[in-house]
């Protein structure tokens, strides 16, 4: 599959809560078209909050998210549907429902009135079973799997979607190391097959900065910094961030920033101080 330009996604001073309570304050942010987005912060900083509200889960109140320059809260949700595919981050399967029906759920953005399901859509759901190596499970309740299994198969529904525009919630959740790095590299080819666009939430900095085109930093519900990620990643973010001392290195493999952690442990380990010397 060609290239395609994709839609573009977008926020002006948005504001994102629950209740009283304000989680994301006064954002602007344009998604990169075509690229891999990572966004990366600590716990209840806001970036499930702002994914929920990129995909129209969540109603602003007050700013605005704009899909191809369109309020997205004044789209059809069908027609959202085709361009925008999320994966929240703790889904919620029907009981009893079989790995393949689940999904083939990917595909209902595309039935219509006079649209019925199709060689086509069979072509789509063995594509993305195949994908995230979920077709040994096709006819498993979805309800006995492991919670790694469980993952793929959600990312199946997703990419079975066939949306140009994908959001994902830690889609690496529940996944062993292995699988974490094929589920990255896979949504990486995607990207690079058909200019797909890709935002991720993940908690892992160092994956994030080896498969991101663009980082997104958030605290306190704001952007602390925003840019490639050999332009923004320093000791000096990740601090302000994260609140962890660090060490920036480069990546072996990828040559993209690493972070390495400073924890109380170095000196113990260098045998220079002890624990009761640290803590005084």
């Amino acid at each position: 599959m060609g290239k395609a330009v994709t839609p573009t996604l977008h926020t002006e001073d948005l504001e994102l809560g629950y209740g009283p309570l304000r989680v994301v304050k006064d954002l602007s942010v344009r998604i990169p078209d075509g690229k891999v987005t990572m966004i990366v912060g600590t716990n209840a900083c806001g970036k499930s909050t702002l994914l929920r509200g990129l995909a129209r889960l969540l109603t602003p109140t007050a700013g605005a998210v704009f899909l191809d320059g369109k309020g997205i809260t004044t789209l059809r949700s069908k027609d959202v549907a085709t361009v925008l595919g999320m994966l929240p981050q703790s889904p919620t399967a029907p009981e009893g429902i079989t790995v393949a029906d689940l999904v083939g759920r990917g595909r209902h953005p595309h039935q219509g009135m006079f649209r019925r399901w199709s060689e086509e859509d069979d072509a789509a759901v063995a594509r993305a079973m195949l994908a995230t190596d979920t077709v040994q499970l096709a006819s498993r309740p979805v309800d006995e799997l492991s919670g790694g299994q469980r993952q793929r198969v959600w990312i199946a529904m997703a990419l079975a979607q066939q949306t140009p525009l994908l959001l994902l919630d830690e889609p690496t959740t529940f996944l062993d190391i292995a699988h974490q790095v094929e589920v990255l590299d896979l949504l990486a080819e995607l990207n690079a097959a058909d200019g797909r666009t890709i935002v991720i939430v993940l908690h892992d900095l160092n994956l994030a900065a080896r498969y991101g085109d663009h980082l997104i930093a958030m605290k306190d519900g704001r952007i602390a910094a925003e840019g490639a990620p050999a332009e923004i990643l320093t000791a000096e973010l990740v601090e302000e961030v994260f609140g962890m001392p660090c060490r920036i290195i480069a990546d072996p493999v990828s040559a993209t920033p690493m972070v390495v952690p400073i924890g109380r442990h170095r000196a113990f380990a260098a045998g220079k101080e002890t624990p009761d010397a640290i803590s005084s």
